[in-house]
């Protein structure tokens, strides 16, 4: 079964980020990369893993709806929230209990969270 796994970040870590010099963005980001890169090295070879993408920042982007025939684009999430999508992972697992024992071991849920859905294939 496929799971996509929606990697989360607090708001309150996105906004320290906005605030670091370019130094500090780099030495966060190299004290944080290692630890995915085990994950991933470690679960790559078993299959499980599919797709997997970083977001940029909420800030970059764009809402569009469609009212009345009209085209409407907005800056920005659609949601005011305490946690923003930072990412997403689709894990082809044998059960939910095993997507759950990956996504507890993903770096972001010991700050925020990892939301798993199943993916309906067709």
């Amino acid at each position: 079964m496929k799971y996509a796994a929606l990697l989360t970040n607090r708001a309150e870590d996105l906004e320290a980020w906005d605030k670091m010099t370019p130094a500090e963005a780099e030495a966060a980001r190299a004290e944080e990369v290692p630890k995915w890169e085990a994950l991933f090295g470690e679960l790559g070879p078993t299959g499980v893993l599919g797709f997997g993408a970083e977001l940029d920042s909420p800030s970059t982007a764009k809402t569009v709806r469609v009212r009345g025939g009209e085209t409407i684009v907005t800056d920005g999430p659609f949601a005011e929230t305490k946690e923003q999508l930072g990412g997403l992972v689709v894990l082809d697992c044998e059960d939910l209990d095993q997507a759950i024992s990956i996504a507890a071991r993903i770096p972001v849920a010991t700050r925020a969270s990892v939301e798993l859905r199943p993916v309906i294939e067709s």
